[in-house]
């Protein structure tokens, strides 16, 4: 039993001998993606609680569409609202002006000069000869292709169009004018978003109509030698824009937004 034993243990003395000797095996190493996994998970999770702070409890990719046309509607009814009170606050500043006058002197005499001048500050209708243009957008074909050579700026009517006609209307000795059926003045500004048109905080689509009271020959050869109007009956050739030009008895409105001055420059 003794040797047996003895004989156990040279083996195991030989066994370790023979691994020092035996070039020890590489360790090996943690292959990449067992560290990178971690980083992404946090990564993932600081993107998602982001995404949730941002959304705020909505879809991030919801079409807002309805929402912007809902809000334009509603700054619609802003304005209509704020028209009518305005109108009727006028109306009250009139009744008790015109009350005044009857037993103040000097409110009459300011009473009497404001009105001989109403009519030349557009704020009386007016009916007479003149001219009426309609602009519009070309018509979209049915499979939604474009013309050759156009693009969709080529196919609807600009700021600079509506404006070229009015200054021409004005140089040819316009008298009054209106604009969908709005009275427009010297302090009035034609702008376009879009191709709509943006006139007193009020939105307008095409066909865009302009009337002015005025001799018809005078307006129509100013229409004529305008440079912008010339190059807008160009695109309608090109590209079956709406231009229309018509003779007749029209009628502007009066004029009934606010004429407050915001800046003024004096000419030197």
């Amino acid at each position: 039993m003794e040797y047996t034993s003895g004989a156990a243990s040279w083996q195991k003395v030989l066994r370790r001998a023979v691994a020092g000797l035996l070039p020890r095996r590489p360790r090996q190493r943690r292959p990449g993606w067992s560290i990178g996994v971690p980083l992404i998970a946090a990564a993932a999770g600081l993107l998602f609680t982001t995404t949730a702070t941002t959304a705020g409890g909505t879809a991030l990719r919801e079409d807002r569409r309805p929402q912007l046309t809902q809000l334009i509607e509603d700054r619609r009814e802003q304005v209509a609202a704020s028209e009518l009170r305005a109108a009727r606050l006028r109306a009250e500043v009139e009744s008790q002006t015109a009350a005044l006058a009857d037993t103040d002197g000097p409110i009459k005499d300011q009473r009497d000069r404001a009105a001989a001048s109403r009519q030349a500050a557009g704020f009386t209708a007016l009916t007479g000869p003149g001219v009426t243009i309609e602009l519009n957008d070309a018509p979209r074909r049915a499979d939604q292709t474009l013309p050759k050579g156009a693009s969709n700026d080529d196919l609807v009517v600009h700021q600079g169009d509506v404006q070229a006609v009015v200054n021409a209307l004005w140089a040819g000795g316009a008298e009054a004018m209106s604009i969908m059926d709005v009275r427009v003045l010297s302090t009035s500004a034609v702008r376009c978003v879009g191709n709509t048109l943006l006139l007193h905080g009020r939105v307008y689509s095409p066909p865009f109509k302009i009337v002015a009271i005025g001799d018809p020959a005078e307006l129509q050869q100013a229409l004529a030698a305008s440079e912008g109007v010339r190059l807008f009956k160009e695109a309608v050739e090109h590209y079956q824009l709406g231009y229309k030009e018509t003779v007749s008895t029209v009628r502007v409105p009066a004029f009934e937004d606010s004429t407050a001055l915001r800046s003024a420059t004096v000419p030197r």
